[in-house]
C-alpha cells in the first residue's frame, strides 16, 4: 500500500463531517470516510479526503 492509499492518522483526528460535525470512520478497503450520523461516505482520492457533501456517496 503506497502513501497515496492511506490517510494520515493525525489528520483523521481533526476531520469531522461537514454537515453534522460528527466523527468519521476510516474505511480502508473502500478508501472513504464514513459519517454514520449523515449516512454519507466521503471519498479519499490520492490520499486527500474530499469533504464535499455533493461528492459523498449515500449509505444506509
Amino acid at each position: 500500500m503506497s502513501s497515496a492509499d492511506t490517510v494520515d492518522p493525525k489528520l483523521l483526528e481533526f476531520l469531522v463531517c461537514p454537515l453534522t460535525k460528527g466523527p468519521l470512520e476510516f474505511d480502508r478497503a473502500r478508501q472513504e470516510l464514513i459519517s454514520h450520523s449523515a449516512k454519507l461516505a466521503y471519498p479519499i482520492r490520492d490520499g486527500i479526503p474530499i469533504m464535499l457533501p455533493e461528492e459523498a456517496r449515500k449509505i444506509d
